[in-house]
């Protein structure tokens, strides 16, 4: 006689309880997986935030420290007529503030070859630059990098004070004690591209101040002080914001010289992340920005810059 064998199985209630566990186990997953893909996102994003920053300052900073460079001629006072010849004119040129603030010296005053201003809250502007962001800072300068190669564009070629800016090689000084530069005018603002803050440099090319570089994007707002010598010991005795800067100071009198710059810029996230809430408030140098209250993330970066170059001094016309 075949004896049977009865299994016995799950109950109703132990099959509601291993599935509440099975509930219980997958929600605790899906909250580790969640809480894990928010720290990658973050990470993500003040690594990026931080790398944009870092490269904006670093492509800034040197040209800032340079500033004023002119070989031979580094610290006189450049005008048409004493020591300075101007063989090829610029047609697309960016005009600054001042009586001779162009890419290249003209007959009246000064050369200036540093001046800045914040877009929207300044009186004066430089007019060739187009959708620039508002509030933020934009400072042009002028210097010498070298050698030069035939053909690089604007070129100067220096000796002793004499200095002659040209384009064309025909135009070089054929005088061998000449030494050839590349002439760089640059300015660096803010601009907006398709709604995205992006770092930009307007800069001198062979055919006028038409090259325009889309540096970093992210770059949302940038803020320069100005470091102002006023007892003749080279060490900056206040920091100034461009709107409080006088036409004394731009122009380096005796005892309002700039030599030295504090650059703050606020960096944002290329990407908003939909779980953050941006409550907060940046402090660049001497203004407050925000809250924005939006979902991108945002930092500060800051750095200081000294002057390794005497720039020329006023004197009278």
């Amino acid at each position: 006689m075949t004896k049977i064998t009865m299994t016995k199985g799950f109950s109703l209630v132990e099959l509601m309880v291993a599935m509440l566990i099975s509930l219980f186990l997958t929600l605790g997953l899906f909250a580790m997986f969640s809480m894990s893909a928010t720290n990658i996102t973050t990470t993500g994003q003040f690594n990026q935030l931080q790398e944009n920053g870092r490269l904006a300052l670093a492509i800034i900073t040197p040209d800032l420290m340079q500033t004023g460079f002119m070989g031979d001629a580094t610290g006189q006072s450049l005008r048409l007529g004493t020591g300075v010849e101007v063989r090829d004119a610029i047609a697309n040129d960016c005009i600054g503030a001042g009586i001779n603030n162009r890419s290249l010296p003209t007959a009246a005053g000064n050369f200036r070859l540093l001046w800045g201003y914040e877009n929207g809250n300044s009186a004066e502007s430089i007019g060739c630059l187009s959708s620039v962001e508002a509030n933020t800072d934009v400072v042009q300068l002028k210097r010498m990098v070298g050698p030069a190669a035939a053909s690089s564009g604007y070129r100067a070629a220096t000796k002793g004070n004499s200095i002659v800016f040209f384009s064309s090689d025909s135009n070089q000084p054929a005088d061998i004690e000449y030494r050839t530069w590349q002439y760089q005018h640059r300015i660096y603002y803010i601009s907006d591209v398709g709604g995205e803050p992006v770092l930009t440099r307007r800069a001198l090319s062979s055919s006028g101040m038409n090259n325009i570089e889309q540096l970093v994007d992210g770059i949302e707002n940038m803020r320069i002080l100005y470091g102002i010598d006023m007892d003749g010991d080279d060490v900056a005795d206040k920091f100034l914001a461009a709107n409080n800067m006088t036409e004394a100071m731009w122009n380096n009198s005796s005892t309002n010289r700039i030599v030295a710059f504090k650059v703050f810029l606020l960096v944002r996230a290329v990407d908003p992340d939909r779980s953050y809430q941006n409550d907060k408030q940046y402090t660049l140098g001497d203004k407050q920005l925000g809250p924005f209250n939006d979902n991108y993330r945002r930092v500060v970066l800051s750095t200081m810059v000294v002057l390794e170059n005497p720039l020329a001094q006023l004197e009278d016309s």
